[in-house]
């Protein structure tokens, strides 16, 4: 499953999602005006032939391995152990179906633009970089007598959604997704910088659907002081600690954009990350012994969450229907070539 993640996703979004948004919004999101060929020579043109789909068995890319060999696969070979590394296989096979999309997608995308982390390859085995490639030792372990039972239900799904990717103006998305989240997800602008498609919209998974859903973190007055220095060292941290917390500015889905504390302004991702927090939607209050964070849901909170697309398919959503709420005005396409 997704860690995050930023995870996955912080790291590659400052040298990769902003780049990709940023073109899009200086290229204006147009497409250039074919040049006009001649009465004589357009008589002449052979008519083209129509697209032909494509495969997953077509589509190649370079993967990055745990070895640091960068190795040419096909998406048939390996989608299906990045779906069963970044989804439980007890999921409905709508959201399998819908994962395999988006990871689908995402290997598409990093295709067509170049990774700093990784210039020698398209796509890396780190989960916090790019995706889970589960391997089937692994796999064996973990499933134990059900393996047979859930790879079979893995590949269905991959099959089912064969070619099937997501575009937004013709080009394939950044398809970033999550464990969960709690009421609404995250618009991407809160994170990494506004995409369009990748805006915040209900999700219907509840404290019934994941175990886990709200969490706490319990910090010491000492550590919660040591840590919180230790990321600014301008916080004033004296007198009570009932005093240390000042105004707190949520995003627009309701998550933690930052906290007084001290006087000095902390993000919420920065607190998540010094306090080990599984998300940023967390309030933070001093209980008079100690500093306590509730936490909702896993995860950046952006893109599809896992278990809201579970839960949708439970509800009987198919796939196109889950990638179309979270990913708002995306389209759902066949891969083909001219």
């Amino acid at each position: 499953m997704r860690r995050v993640i930023i995870c996955s996703f912080f790291a590659v979004a400052l040298a990769f999602v902003l780049p990709i948004f940023i073109g899009a919004v200086r290229g204006g999101g147009e497409q250039a005006e074919p040049p006009q060929e001649s009465a004589e020579a357009e008589a002449a043109a052979e008519p083209s032939a129509s697209p032909q789909p494509v495969t997953d068995g077509d589509i190649t890319f370079t993967l990055l391995t745990e070895s640091g060999a960068a190795k040419k696969v096909t998406m048939s070979e390996c989608l299906p152990l990045a779906v069963a590394g970044e989804m439980p296989a007890s999921f409905e096979s709508e959201a399998l179906k819908a994962q395999a999309v988006a990871l689908r997608t995402y290997i598409i995308c990093c295709t067509e633009h170049e990774s700093a982390a990784h210039p020698q390859a398209d796509v890396c085995t780190d989960p916090a970089c790019c995706a889970a490639f589960a391997t089937e030792t692994e796999l064996r372990e973990k499933w134990g007598e059900d393996y047979d039972e859930y790879w079979a239900k893995i590949c269905a799904a991959v099959s089912a959604t064969d070619g099937q990717y997501l575009v937004w103006q013709g080009e394939a998305i950044l398809a970033a997704f999550h464990s969960s989240s709690l009421g609404a997800t995250e618009d991407s602008s809160a994170v990494w910088g506004a995409v369009p498609y990748l805006v915040s919209v209900s999700t219907p998974e509840s404290a019934e659907d994941v175990t886990n859903l709200v969490t706490t973190v319990e910090v010491s007055t000492e550590d919660f002081k040591n840590s919180v220095l230790s990321a600014d060292s301008t916080a004033v941290l004296d007198g009570e600690p009932s005093g240390w917390l000042g105004a707190v500015t949520l995003t627009a889905s309701g998550r933690v954009a930052s906290v007084n504390i001290g006087g000095t302004e902390l993000s919420g991702s920065a607190l998540r990350s010094i306090f080990a927090l599984r998300s940023t939607d967390f309030t933070l209050e001093y209980t008079g012994e100690s500093f306590l964070f509730t936490v909702s849901g896993y995860g950046h909170g952006v893109g599809m969450s896992q278990y809201g697309a579970d839960t949708m398919a439970q509800g009987g959503a198919g796939y196109a229907e889950i990638l179309s709420h979270y990913y708002p005005d995306t389209e759902l396409v066949v891969a083909a070539r001219g």
